[in-house]
């Protein structure tokens, strides 16, 4: 006879094999492409309404993945924040931003998915709210934009919006291709996460600290 523990401890395995399945499988194919017949057969599944039943939609199962790797990333931000203080240094506030998802990344070995399907849900407009409204519940992430505001020059504010679009996209898309990199084993530009995020620190401190040409300027 199956107890009860026993049934939820396979639940449990069935979902974080479903969740494992279709992060891999988002990241490498694209979020509309794939099926949950594909995922199903991906995850050792013989049911196909396996992903049906334990998590609904194809937007629950993405908001289920999102929120898998959130805790970890949120520990490590508010370890950073405790370390930085209230410092009034860009630099500071810029590596709370990057370095709790390049440190998570780093720990789990390689290979990962995780960088590769947040690039492609945040490019998907029918999924990207799900990973904003999870980025406006994290009261870290919160004090660190805080933090960046407080240290940033003053800018026109579409400039400031531009620039934010900017590093937004520096963010995601770099962290995504040193993730593909690593797992195809093709050359990356630095030897670590850490020198990583060193890169593209300076990279962000860059653009936040460009000065602003005007419409006259370039008459």
């Amino acid at each position: 006879m199956v107890t009860m523990k026993a049934r939820t401890e396979r639940a449990g395995a069935t979902r974080e094999s479903i969740l494992t399945a279709a992060e891999r499988l988002f990241a490498e194919q694209g979020v509309i492409t794939v099926s949950n017949r594909q995922i199903s057969e991906a995850a050792g599944q013989g049911n196909n309404t396996a992903v049906g039943y334990h998590f609904g939609t194809k937007a629950d199962l993405v908001r289920a993945i999102v929120r898998r790797h959130a805790e970890p990333v949120e520990r490590a931000r508010e370890r950073m924040l405790a370390e930085i203080g209230d410092s009034r240094e860009l630099r500071d506030w810029l590596g709370c931003l990057v370095r709790p998802t390049h440190e998570h990344l780093a720990s789990l070995g390689s290979p990962t998915w995780f960088a590769r399907f947040a690039a492609q849900v945040m490019t998907d407009p029918a999924l990207r709210e799900i990973m904003v409204d999870e980025a406006l519940t994290s009261p870290a992430l919160n004090r660190i934009v805080a933090g960046l505001n407080r240290c940033l020059p003053e800018l026109p504010p579409d400039v400031r919006r531009e620039r934010g679009d900017m590093a937004r996209q520096l963010i995601v898309h770099m962290c995504a291709e040193r993730e593909r990199a690593l797992a195809e084993g093709t050359p990356t530009p630095r030897a670590s996460w850490p020198e990583a995020t060193t890169g593209l620190i300076d990279a962000l401190a860059g653009l936040w600290l460009a000065p602003v040409t005007s419409e006259q300027d370039r008459r």
